[in-house]
């Protein structure tokens, strides 16, 4: 009867035991680094509202050195204006959002910087997909938009939640496009001709035209002279030969 009963009993113990162990396991496990949004009094068609963004290391080799954040549909941005952050970082416009980056933030450390936008679209949630680059070159991508099963960390976006808009609150007329500066602005002034330069241009193709036709001229005239004499010598020399 013992002999059957140990076994079981010390089967028993060590299921427990290493329960125990996992369970203890995972509540040591800290939650998983992610990015931050955060604006107080966040409403729908909110005016001049400060966005605070904090977004967390997970590297203990690296410091952070950019975010690029993808703006949700109702904010452009040009919308968008930089309002401080780590030392030394500045704000860029891309085609799909900005980005703010600069020097390293001390490794272990994390990154905040607050933006203003100048209208915050008639929306219940806004998602800011983020992109989070350090210093060896590892990014961390912050872009679901689904929320993990209970217990999972994911890489969730950062979502920012609005209250309804206030009465009365409107719309205002959207800010003009923003270009990326990123890229060189293009010169009106390279691609379009000016009245003087089309003038100009003008005025050669003319003389060109004419000249060409006058050198034509003078090489049919000179054709048909040639042409003409070589006919008289012929017939003088034929009429010569004739006599004879």
């Amino acid at each position: 009867m013992s002999r059957i009963t140990r076994p079981r009993f010390a089967r028993r113990l060590s299921a427990v035991t290493v329960l125990a162990l996992a369970t203890s396991f995972a509540l040591a496990v800290p939650a998983s680094a992610h990015v931050e949004v955060e604006a107080e009094g966040a409403s729908a068609l909110a005016e001049n509202v400060t966005l605070d963004f904090n977004a967390e290391t997970e590297s203990d080799k690296a410091g952070i050195t950019k975010l690029e954040v993808i703006l949700p549909e109702g904010i452009t941005p040009a919308d968008v204006t930089y309002k401080d952050g780590p030392a030394g970082w500045e704000l860029a416009v891309t085609e799909r959002g900005y980005t703010v980056g600069g020097p390293a933030v001390a490794i272990g450390e994390d990154a905040a910087y607050a933006v203003t936008v100048r209208q915050l679209p008639d929306a219940e949630s806004l998602a800011f997909k983020a992109l989070q680059t350090y210093s060896d070159g590892r990014v961390d991508r912050w872009i679901e938009l689904e929320k993990p099963a209970e217990g999972g960390h994911g890489s969730t976006a950062p979502v920012l939640e609005l209250a309804p808009a206030e009465p009365g609150a409107e719309s205002i007329s959207p800010s003009p496009s923003a270009e990326p500066t990123t890229a060189a602005p293009s010169s009106p002034e390279a691609s379009e001709p000016t009245a003087t330069q089309s003038t100009a241009e003008a005025d050669t193709a003319g003389a060109k035209d004419e000249g060409t036709s006058t050198v034509a001229i003078v090489a049919l005239v000179v054709v048909v002279v040639a042409l003409v004499g070589g006919g008289v010598w012929w017939f003088r020399r034929r009429s010569g030969t004739t006599t004879t």
